[in-house]
Formats: structure tokens, C-alpha cells, sequence
């Protein structure tokens, strides 16, 4: 499996398990600059490397009274504030392949929304930027079906492609993980990203909002690592209840370290006689 670099941060391929967290969407730049830096402090701490995310818009929102983020614009100079205080690689999603250039000029890693996975012209501009791309498994893909996704980035030559897996549809207003589906992503030569948080999701079972079970993070988080992910992925939030969005699903700040804490130490048990 290649390993992918974002910045100074190795992903797949042996290297130490990975963090990818921060608010679902940015709600200032100061809060995101504050949300980042004590979040970058417990990974350092316990020496997990570190890639900072939130959404500058929420284009996906259940209704359209929801709060969707600062726009393109203040969104980027939110991210490049992160960056340049806390000198720690940034994630964020893109929507629509005009936002793709000026995304990739501060983001280190372009992220391909789940519900966006089939979407040939837009992951083909954002693989094209050179950036590194994270691919999320859409709700209703199987794990197999995201090898025409990864073909369709690679194909513009850039090969610094992460695959996530993010739970899949199960009836109404659920969602479900198939711990099968780990293995099957991996195979497709990509490393491997568990984003617990949103498969924690009862997609609009919130009367016009989606709603979650927060209560579920650590032992989902704990059986992704076990499976061998390569990073894992949380909605992290100091009050989640004020969270402007996915409130019911994010991991409160002060449970992270314990939370990574314990997912170290079963990712040292998993790795012994594994060759990834």
C-alpha cells in the first residue's frame, strides 16, 4: 500500500495511527484557531499526528434553515489562520469544482463529501490540484464500489488518495458500519480512514435535523482501530451542545485524550504480525 504524505504527516503503510478531527463546520475563524490548538495539544502530548478539519459550508444540511458555515471565503482564511498558528496540515470539503483551485491553495487535503463520491468532474478536479484526496464512502456504496472512485483520481496522476469509510444506510433515519468493509478498502491500495462521528448519524431523525448517539464514539472508535485503520476521524467540540452542526454526534473535547489514549493501545496490539 503507498503511504500518503500530507505536509510532515505519513498516512497508511505502517506509520502511526493518524488524527483527523476538529468542529463538523467552522463557526468563527477565532473558535476554530482556539478548537485547533487545545486539540492539537493532546495529540502532541501523546505523539499522534495530527490533520485539522471542518467544513467552511455545509452544503448538505437537512433544511435550509441550517446553519451552514462562514462560505468559501472566510472559511479559507479560518483554515490558513489554523495553519499558521498551530503549524498543523488542514482538511476540508469541497462541493462544486469551482471551488476546487482556491480550496487547494490552503487545504492540504481536499475531501470529497460522501453524498459527492460518484461525482466524476469534481474528483477528478480536486485529484488534479496535486493535493492529497480523501474519498468518503457514500452511504449507499458498497465498499468494493469505491474502486472506480480511487481509478478516477489516480487517473489524473496523482496517487495521494485516502479512502473513508463513514457508515452505511440501514433503513430510515439509520446507519450502520460493516466491520467487513475495512479489509475490503484496503485492498483497494489505498490507506484507510474510520470516520466514527458521522456513522454515529441518524441522518434527519432530528424533525428537520440530523441527529446522533455521541454515547456510541468509544467503542466504535476502538473497533475501527482494531480492524487496522490507518486514522480515525471525530467531530471534537469543547461544548457539543452548542455545536452549530451534527451537535449530537461530536466527541466533547475533554474525553479526546482518554478516548486516543486508549485507541494507541490497541493500535500497538493490532499491529504485532501485521504488514501493512
Amino acid at each position: 500500500m503507498p503511504q500518503v504524505r500530507v505536509d510532515a504527516v505519513p498516512v497508511g503503510d505502517g506509520a502511526r495511527l493518524v488524527l483527523i478531527g476538529g468542529p463538523c463546520v467552522i463557526e468563527s475563524e477565532a473558535h476554530a484557531v482556539s478548537l485547533a490548538g487545545a486539540i492539537a495539544q493532546v495529540a502532541q502530548r501523546l505523539d499522534v499526528p495530527y490533520i485539522f478539519k471542518a467544513s467552511f459550508d455545509k452544503a448538505n444540511r437537512t433544511a435550509g434553515t441550517s446553519f451552514r458555515g462562514p462560505g468559501l471565503d472566510a472559511g479559507l482564511a479560518a483554515l490558513a489562520a489554523v495553519k499558521q498558528t498551530h503549524g498543523i496540515p488542514v482538511l476540508t470539503d469541497v462541493h462544486e469544482c469551482h471551488q476546487v483551485q482556491a480550496v487547494a491553495e490552503v487545504a492540504d487535503v481536499l475531501q470529497i463529501p460522501a453524498f459527492l463520491s460518484r461525482q466524476t468532474d469534481l474528483i477528478v478536479a480536486a485529484a488534479s490540484t496535486g493535493r492529497a484526496l480523501n474519498l468518503k464512502k457514500g452511504q449507499f456504496m458498497a465498499p468494493r464500489d469505491m474502486r472506480h472512485a480511487v481509478d478516477k483520481a489516480i487517473a489524473t496522476g496523482n496517487t495521494r488518495v485516502l479512502v473513508t469509510e463513514r457508515g452505511v444506510s440501514f433503513g430510515y433515519h439509520d446507519l450502520v458500519v460493516d466491520f467487513r468493509g475495512f479489509p475490503q478498502l484496503r485492498a483497494l491500495g489505498t490507506p484507510v480512514v474510520f470516520d466514527v462521528t458521522h456513522s454515529l448519524q441518524l441522518p434527519g431523525g432530528g424533525d428537520g435535523e440530523t441527529a446522533g448517539q455521541a454515547e456510541y464514539i468509544e467503542p466504535l472508535a476502538a473497533a475501527g482501530v482494531a480492524a487496522g485503520v490507518d486514522a480515525v476521524f471525530l467531530e471534537i467540540h469543547e461544548e457539543p451542545e452548542r455545536a452549530r452542526s451534527d451537535a449530537q454526534n461530536a466527541l466533547q473535547l475533554d474525553r479526546l485524550a482518554p478516548l486516543l489514549d486508549r485507541l494507541l493501545r490497541i493500535d500497538a496490539i493490532t499491529r504485532v504480525g501485521d504488514h501493512r
